[in-house]
C-alpha cells in the first residue's frame, strides 16, 4: 500500500467476534455519569436465605452438558438458589453477548457470534431432559442481525415443542429497535408465537437515557402493543425496577402506560447493582410500598401484578401466568 494509500485509510476499530467486556470495560464507555462512592446498606428484606443441597450444581452441569446459558447467570440474579433448587431456570438463547451497554444490566457487552443453528436442538433436548412444564426464553440484544434473533426465538419454540408436548413457553424478547427489525421480527414470532409474550421496559422513561441507553420508551410500549394486536389471545407481559432514581409518581405514570398499550401483567422488583460499576442503588422501596403498588395495578385492570423487593421478570413465572389463567386455559 502506497504512503497516499495508507494516508487516506479509514482508521476502524474491529473487535474479534465474541468478544466480551464485563464490569468497568462495559460500562466505560456508557455515557451516564453516577457516583459510586458510598453505596447505600441493603436493608433486611433484601438478604437471601440459600437453600439445602447441590441443585444449583448439578442443573449448572446439565446446562454446561449442553453447551446452554441462562439468564439466572450471566445477569447475575439473587434467585438463582431459589430457582435452581426448584429445578427452574429462565434459558438465554442466541450467545451471552449483548450488543448495548445497558448500565443495570450484568451481561457482557462486544460483538456477538453468529446464531447457533443447532441451539433449538440442544434447548429441546435439555427442557425434555429435565421434564420442564414452564419455561421462559430470553436474550440478549442481537442489534448486528435484520430480525433481532426473532427468527431464532420462533426456532426454539417450535423445537421445545415438538419435544416436550403441553409445555408452556413464555419468550422474554429485547424490543428490535432499528428500521424495519420490528416488522421482521413480529413476522417471525408469528410463525411459532409463545404462551406468554414478555418484553420488559425496565425502568421509567425519565431515567431511560441513562439506564437504558440504546433504547426508546415508545418503541417498547409500541413493540408489546403490536404483538397484542397480531395475538389477542397471548397474554403481555412487561416489568420495570425500582431503585434506579424514579418517584412514586413516574411508576405510577409508567403502569398506566403499560395498561394503555393493553399489557396484562407486570412485574416491579428492587434493583440490585451488580458491581461497584454499574448504576448505584438510590433507594430500596420497602415491601409495604411493593405492596401498595401491586394493590394500585390490580385496580388499573393488570390481570396479575407481582411486585416485591426480589421480584423479577422470570421470578415465578409459571405462577404468575397460572394466576392470569394461562396454564388452565392452555392445558
Amino acid at each position: 500500500m502506497s504512503d497516499t494509500a495508507s494516508s487516506k485509510r479509514i482508521p476502524i476499530t474491529t473487535l474479534p467476534v465474541v468478544e466480551k467486556q464485563l464490569g468497568d470495560a462495559k460500562i466505560a464507555r456508557n455515557r451516564a455519569g453516577f457516583d459510586t462512592a458510598a453505596p447505600l446498606r441493603k436493608p433486611d428484606w433484601i438478604r437471601i436465605r440459600l437453600p439445602q443441597g447441590n441443585a444449583v450444581q448439578e442443573l449448572k452441569a446439565k446446562l454446561r452438558e449442553h453447551a446452554l446459558v441462562t439468564v439466572c447467570e450471566e445477569a447475575s440474579c439473587p434467585n438463582i438458589h431459589e430457582c435452581f433448587h426448584k429445578g427452574t431456570a429462565t434459558f438465554m438463547i442466541l450467545g451471552e453477548v449483548c450488543t448495548r451497554r445497558c448500565s443495570f444490566c450484568d451481561v457482557a457487552h462486544g460483538r456477538p457470534a453468529p446464531p447457533d443453528p443447532l441451539e433449538p436442538k440442544r434447548l429441546a433436548r435439555t427442557i425434555a431432559d429435565m421434564r420442564l412444564k414452564y419455561v421462559v426464553i430470553t436474550s440478549v440484544d442481537r442489534d448486528d442481525l435484520p430480525d433481532g434473533g426473532a427468527a431464532h426465538f420462533a426456532a426454539c419454540v417450535r423445537a421445545a415443542r415438538a419435544a416436550s408436548p403441553g409445555i408452556r413457553i413464555e419468550i422474554l424478547t429485547p424490543d428490535f429497535r432499528g428500521k424495519g427489525r420490528m416488522e421482521r421480527a413480529l413476522a417471525a414470532l408469528a410463525e411459532a408465537p409463545p404462551d406468554v409474550f414478555n418484553h420488559n421496559l425496565e425502568t421509567v422513561p425519565a431515567l431511560y437515557r441513562e439506564v437504558r441507553p440504546g433504547a426508546d420508551y415508545q418503541w417498547s410500549l409500541d413493540l408489546l402493543k403490536r404483538f397484542k394486536a397480531q395475538h389477542p389471545g397471548v397474554p403481555t407481559k412487561s416489568g420495570i425496577m425500582l431503585g434506579l432514581g424514579e418517584t412514586l409518581e413516574q411508576v405510577r405514570a409508567t403502569l398506566r402506560d403499560l395498561r394503555a398499550h393493553d399489557v396484562d401483567m407486570v412485574t416491579i422488583g428492587q434493583y440490585l447493582q451488580p458491581t461497584v460499576h454499574h448504576h448505584p442503588v438510590l433507594r430500596y422501596w420497602t415491601p409495604d410500598e411493593f405492596s401498595a403498588l401491586r394493590e394500585e395495578g390490580m385496580a388499573m385492570g393488570f390481570s396479575h401484578v407481582a411486585a416485591g423487593p426480589l421480584v423479577r421478570s422470570s421470578y415465578h413465572a409459571d405462577l404468575q401466568a397460572s394466576a392470569a389463567g394461562v396454564t388452565d386455559s392452555a392445558g
